[in-house]
């Protein structure tokens, strides 16, 4: 994929504020402030770059009022890095393709893959299945 870079000004006419503090500026959304998604299979997208990143059949009910993930869509441009932020230590989650904050992986979520993708619901996009 090819690699996407605007400004911030771009960015700010392309998404609402929250989307583009979360995603340009590394906010995070209050936790069960995100829109619920359509029910049935489907893709979550990049809202920066529309990037499809997370199936539908990988998600799964945390408890934590975020949406969460077992796992990415396989070669999906989501990219880790540390994140020392707030006095803790975590694993920031992004989109390689546009740089879009996504969230944080964690490890402490359900098989196959034992990790936790906890994701603003404002980062993302859901496209349902044809």
């Amino acid at each position: 994929m090819e690699k996407i870079i605007k400004s911030d000004e771009e960015w700010r006419s392309q998404l609402s504020e929250m989307a583009f503090k979360v995603t340009r500026k590394h906010a995070t959304e209050r936790a069960g402030s995100y829109e619920s998604f359509a029910s049935g299979p489907g893709l979550f997208r990049c809202v920066c770059c529309d990037a499809p990143l997370f199936d539908k059949n990988a998600k799964f009910d945390s408890g934590t009022g975020w949406p969460s993930f077992f796992a990415p869509i396989e070669g999906a441009p989501v990219g880790e890095k540390a994140d020392n932020s707030w006095f803790m230590r975590r694993t920031e989650v992004h989109c390689d393709r546009c740089d879009a904050h996504l969230g944080h992986v964690f490890p402490d979520g359900p098989h196959p893959t034992g990790l936790r993708y906890c994701i603003n619901g404002v980062a993302l996009n859901f496209q349902p299945e044809d």
